[in-house]
């Protein structure tokens, strides 16, 4: 029997175009390739170094109200 490989993958496979994040798991598309290969040391430290990276995607994202600031 195969123990469960530990990910942050939530399903919602989106790449942030600016910053090459996923939207849902926020890891680089060369970390989601990769990830089966990684040891549990390995993805541990990518699964720690995620929330910061979250808020990178905060700060890029303007939607709706980025884009009526722009045009206004």
């Amino acid at each position: 029997m195969r123990t469960p490989v530990e990910t942050p993958c939530v399903n919602i496979c989106v790449v942030h175009r600016e910053s090459g994040l996923c939207t849902g798991c926020l890891r680089t598309l060369d970390e989601i390739a990769g990830w089966s290969g990684y040891t549990p040391e390995e993805r541990r430290a990518i699964m720690e170094a995620l929330p910061e990276r979250k808020a990178l995607l905060r700060q890029r994202r303007g939607g709706r109200a980025g884009r009526l600031k722009r045009e206004g």
